[in-house]
């Protein structure tokens, strides 16, 4: 019989787990903060970007979402990014995908430091990830990697339908 997989039980766990670890960076005198950029009016994003938002707050994450018109050219995006690659108060930096179709998303993800892309979408971070080395990684796949870890569900042979 299948098991259930309560996704947003072990969600709470991590939030719980994180906001120790944040609360343990600002006794040490680091408040970290993200940058979240969203790009025109998609309503998903705006949920998503909301849903990110709370999550911080939750954990003491400083966060600041940074709004721009969907008229926007990548080298304005590229400009905005590399003025939060360079601000030490920057921790983290998410571009909320997708951008409008006027935009370039890779060129626009790669400008981001490799030391700030929280989303692990690079390409120096996917490089990392494939090597084996340290980095940022995906949420997404991630989360469904823990899922399966924390339920002890070995997927080798096993199909899939996503």
């Amino acid at each position: 019989m299948a098991e259930i997989i309560d996704g947003k039980e072990l969600a709470k766990k991590v939030r719980k787990e994180l906001k120790k670890d944040v609360d343990e960076l600002k006794q040490n005198g680091i408040n970290p903060k993200l940058a979240v950029i969203m790009v025109g009016n998609n309503q998903a994003s705006k949920i998503y970007v909301k849903n990110k938002i709370k999550a911080c707050e939750y954990t003491g994450i400083n966060a600041t979402v940074i709004k721009k018109d969907e008229m926007i050219t990548n080298e304005e995006l590229i400009t905005l990014i590399n003025s939060l690659n360079v601000d030490d108060n920057v921790d983290g930096i998410i571009v909320q995908l997708p951008l409008p179709k006027h935009i370039d998303e890779q060129l626009i993800i790669n400008s981001i430091s490799s030391k700030k892309d929280v989303d692990g979408f690079g390409i120096e971070n996917k490089g990392k990830l494939f090597s084996g080395l340290e980095c940022f990684k995906s949420a997404t796949p991630y989360g469904i990697i823990k899922l399966l870890e924390a339920y002890d569900i070995n997927v080798s042979g096993m199909n899939a339908v996503v």
